[in-house]
């Protein structure tokens, strides 16, 4: 059984236990995460939910129509979170960050940094050839071919081998994270250690199989009082508050100028 949310990675930083010692987290921004679609057996062949978070203004007609079904508002990041239970959960439902609570443990997938194009030598660790001169090789991979003759010797590159590529820019999933705080208020989730990826990643964040099994879901009806003051609060947050024109109080005052004297000066 499977129970997740969605949110964004805002940072790292540190803490300090009732020990005194100094513990690394992550801080986790959770996005309003709601349900925007239901996999049953019967028709898509296995059961899951499709999440859906981070609010845009503008979507495409072919999302707008996918949302309307749902009763959701316009959002464009979705995940699949299979689970056999969700015979409770119904579209338009939105997940509570109290699904979760501290000591639970976690599974958190995003897309790691992309490094571009890279070598060998940072890519795979391999140590390379000695610097000095005559080493016919410093940083590149060596040769590459199958050994030549033999019975059965296949004289090509053999699937796998260690190259040169693209290196980063890949799903990855950290387990067994350990939640060390929750901000209800705030939406925020304090995990321990490091998550994959840059600042502002969008996070999957399941329960760990391994330590966390037993989590079921917990959700704010659509239409119910906690959800609509939820709604209302998100989009508080999304409105830009009023920009006023504030003089510089520090500023030092400026002299009068007496447009009047400075006439009669000119006439006479």
């Amino acid at each position: 059984m499977s129970v997740g949310i969605l949110g964004k990675k805002i940072g790292m930083t540190q803490i300090f236990d009732e020990n005194g010692k100094m513990v690394p987290v992550t801080v986790v921004k959770i996005e309003p995460t709601y349900v925007v679609q239901k996999r049953v057996p019967e028709t898509d062949g296995y059961s899951a939910v499709q999440l859906g978070a981070v609010q845009v203004k503008k979507t495409t007609k072919a999302i707008a129509g996918h949302l309307k079904k749902a009763g959701v508002t316009s959002v464009k990041v979705f995940k699949e979170v299979r689970d056999e239970k969700i015979a409770a959960l119904e579209t338009g439902d939105r997940i509570s960050l109290d699904t979760f609570a501290v000591g639970d443990f976690v599974n958190v997938t995003t897309k790691s940094i992309g490094k571009g194009f890279q070598g060998v030598i940072k890519r795979h660790h391999f140590s390379g050839g000695p610097a000095s001169h005559g080493s016919m090789f410093h940083r590149e991979p060596g040769g590459i071919g199958s050994q030549a003759g033999g019975k059965g010797c296949r004289k090509k590159v053999r699937k796998g081998r260690p190259l040169p590529g693209q290196m980063g820019n890949k799903n990855v999933t950290v387990q067994n994270l350990q939640i060390v705080d929750i901000d209800l208020e705030n939406q925020l989730l304090v995990l321990k250690g490091s998550v994959p990826g840059g600042g502002n990643n969008v996070l999957t964040i399941i329960n760990s199989f391994k330590k966390s099994p037993n989590l079921e879901w917990k959700v704010q009806k659509a239409g119910t009082e906690a959800a609509n003051a939820a709604a209302a609060k998100d989009e508080a947050v999304k409105e830009e508050a009023p920009v006023e024109n504030v003089a510089d109080e520090t500023a030092e005052p400026q002299p009068e100028v007496d447009n009047n004297n400075n006439d009669e000066k000119k006439n006479n």
